[in-house]
C-alpha cells in the first residue's frame, strides 16, 4: 500500500465531495453533460435508501481518490457481488499506487463479505484504464454487452 494511504468510508456530510469526485470523474470520461446529479440526489440514494457506498482514499488528510461501488447479484454463483460504478483518483495523485491501493481495498470488502466477484465498466477508449485493469488481472468480458434503459425509453417500457 502507498506510504501514509488510509482509507475512510463516505459520511453524509462529504454529499458535496463525492458529487465533486463525480463530476471531475465526468470531465476526465468527457462526459460532464450527462451528470445530472445533484448534492439532494446522492445525499437520497447514497445515506438515506443505502442503494451505494463511497470509500475516498486519503493521503495526508486529503481526499486523493474515490471509489463509488454497490452489491448486485450473481444467480450463477448464488451470492451477492461488488458492482465498482465509479473510482476516480486526482490527476495529481496518478502513478503513485493509489488507484491499485483503491482497488485492493474493495477485493478486501468483497472477500470480507464473501461476494463472489467484483465488476465494473470501462469505456473502450480508456487505454489507461484498461491497461492498468489488466496489469491487476481482471478479466475483460468480452462475450457481454451492456444494455442501457433511461429516460423516456425506460418510462415507455414500464408503461
Amino acid at each position: 500500500m502507498s506510504v501514509g494511504l488510509k482509507f475512510r468510508y463516505a459520511q453524509r456530510k462529504d454529499v458535496s465531495l463525492i458529487l465533486r469526485f463525480i463530476k471531475e470523474l465526468a470531465v476526465y470520461e468527457k462526459m460532464l453533460d450527462e451528470v445530472i446529479a445533484d448534492e439532494i440526489m446522492l445525499e437520497e440514494w447514497i445515506f438515506d435508501r443505502q442503494k451505494a457506498e463511497v470509500i475516498f482514499a486519503v493521503v495526508d488528510g486529503k481526499e486523493v481518490g474515490f471509489a463509488l461501488f454497490f452489491h448486485n447479484f450473481s444467480t450463477f454463483l448464488g451470492r451477492a457481488g461488488l458492482y465498482l460504478e465509479d473510482l476516480f483518483v486526482l490527476p495529481e495523485y496518478r502513478g503513485k499506487g493509489y488507484g491499485k491501493a483503491i482497488l485492493k481495498k474493495l477485493a478486501e470488502i468483497a472477500v470480507e463479505r464473501k461476494c463472489g466477484r467484483l465488476e465494473w465498466s470501462c469505456l473502450d477508449w480508456n487505454k489507461p484504464s484498461i491497461d492498468f485493469y489488466l496489469s491487476l488481472d481482471a478479466e475483460p468480458m468480452s462475450d457481454w454487452t451492456v444494455y442501457r434503459l433511461t429516460g423516456d425509453r425506460l418510462k415507455k417500457l414500464a408503461q
